[in-house]
């Protein structure tokens, strides 16, 4: 399948779905500054994925991808302290922290692809 938007790109895809998953989990949240860094980490994720995109080109691309990968480390970060606040439940945890897991290899693979 050709890519001709970034909506078309798997990644963007799943990352929207964990903006969605952070989003309803925390929504909630009265820990507002808590709620509001992990829902923008996991916003970041499919953001600098289709920034990056939009530029349209290789190198630029590549650096949005990486300040992508780094937002995931920030939500999985942030999930441990969720979970040992009990703000979440450990099937929660395992279920965020799988998916932002999965979108980083799967950035880490994309990156490697890209030349620049």
């Amino acid at each position: 399948m050709k890519i001709e938007k970034f909506e078309d790109i798997q990644i963007w895809q799943r990352a929207r779905e964990l903006s969605l998953l952070c989003y309803k989990i925390f929504g909630q949240s009265r820990d507002f500054g808590f709620r509001d860094q992990i829902q923008r980490a996991a916003v970041s994720v499919m953001n600098n994925v289709a920034e990056g995109f939009e530029r349209m080109g290789n190198k630029e691309f590549r650096k949005f991808l990486f300040i992508s990968k780094g937002s995931c480390g920030e939500v999985r970060s942030m999930l441990y302290l969720a979970l040992d606040l009990n703000y979440i439940s450990k099937n929660e945890f395992e279920k965020i922290s799988s998916s932002s897991i999965e979108i980083s290899r799967m950035l880490g693979g994309l990156i490697k692809k890209i030349k620049t």
